[in-house]
């Protein structure tokens, strides 16, 4: 069974690409997030504010494209970036 995942791709002020997730990214969904990454050319801002949990699956996908996203977390989400490296590798916005 698929975890309930929701991606949302909008334009921000800037020109970037968001895609703002909501629900869970675990081994049962990553593929749809691996290809809305894929899918979006240049850089983009992955707003994770509504993600309730994310397993080593998801981590995977954003390790991949870490050269090219940013990252936008609650502080519920920062052990998990922080202890995984993923922190050190792109930016994240609203860990402190």
């Amino acid at each position: 069974m698929t975890t309930l995942l929701t991606l949302t791709a909008s334009r921000r002020p800037d020109g970037v690409t968001e895609l703002t997730a909501v629900g869970e990214i675990d081994m049962s969904n990553t593929d749809a997030l691996a290809t809305a990454i894929e899918t979006t050319d240049g850089p983009l801002v992955i707003d994770l504010t509504g993600i309730e949990y994310l397993d080593s699956a998801g981590l995977s996908v954003l390790f991949r494209h870490a050269d090219r996203i940013e990252l936008v977390a609650t502080p519920l989400l920062a052990p998990v970036l922080e202890v995984s490296g993923l922190a050190e590798l792109t930016t994240v916005h609203g860990l402190g």
